[in-house]
């Protein structure tokens, strides 16, 4: 499992540039707060056909993943609270929008394995948490490498949404694909 207090060279390097921008007041909480705070308007703008617009909002609200952990982890304000709902924000900004989006171009069997594999670790980290598990499940690389798949899988589709470029949908379904690969490594590492 990896040390969730661990400075990453992604960590470093976001610290040097975009943290910098963001006012001294700013928790990672809050930053995680706004990408829930994202979701709904995310989820209205795709179901009024306004891809542009929901497209901006979601890479946006994407983003913010790697600027909360990063300032906790480089401003050491890792909190119980981050740690549970972080992964819950993530789930949700990916489980609605590949929900709304993707059956168009891939078909329901992705989402159901995007969202069933979510499911599962949500349900151990559930379980960890409530049967006196010192075993928490945090973040490893597996699981960071998945949320960025998934991330860039469903942000290309919105590009093709937007500039219907076949290479760009093409590109999404093996990040798509790469992301079920990672999630369920994840889960595998999880439980060891």
């Amino acid at each position: 499992m990896s040390n969730p207090y661990k400075i990453t060279l992604t960590d470093k390097l976001l610290a040097m540039t975009f943290l910098k921008l963001l006012p001294r007041k700013v928790t990672p909480n809050q930053i995680t707060v706004f990408r829930f705070f994202t979701i709904p308007f995310i989820a209205a703008l795709f179901l009024l056909n306004e891809y542009l617009w929901g497209t901006l909002l979601f890479a946006v609200s994407a983003f913010t993943d790697a600027l909360d952990g990063a300032l906790a982890r480089t401003k050491h304000e890792i909190s119980e609270w981050g740690s549970t709902f972080d992964p819950l924000a993530d789930k949700l900004l990916i489980g609605i929008t590949a929900f709304l989006i993707l059956p168009r171009y891939f078909g329901v069997w992705l989402v159901f394995a995007i969202v069933f594999i979510e499911m599962i670790l949500i349900g151990m980290a559930y379980y960890n948490s409530h049967h006196g598990r010192e075993h928490k499940i945090t973040a490893n690389w597996w699981g960071k490498s998945k949320m960025l798949c998934q991330s860039f899988g469903v942000l290309f589709v919105l590009l093709y949404i937007i500039w219907p470029v076949a290479l760009l949908l093409i590109l999404a379904q093996w990040i798509l694909y790469l992301a079920i690969v990672l999630a369920a490594i994840s889960i595998i590492t999880y439980s060891v």
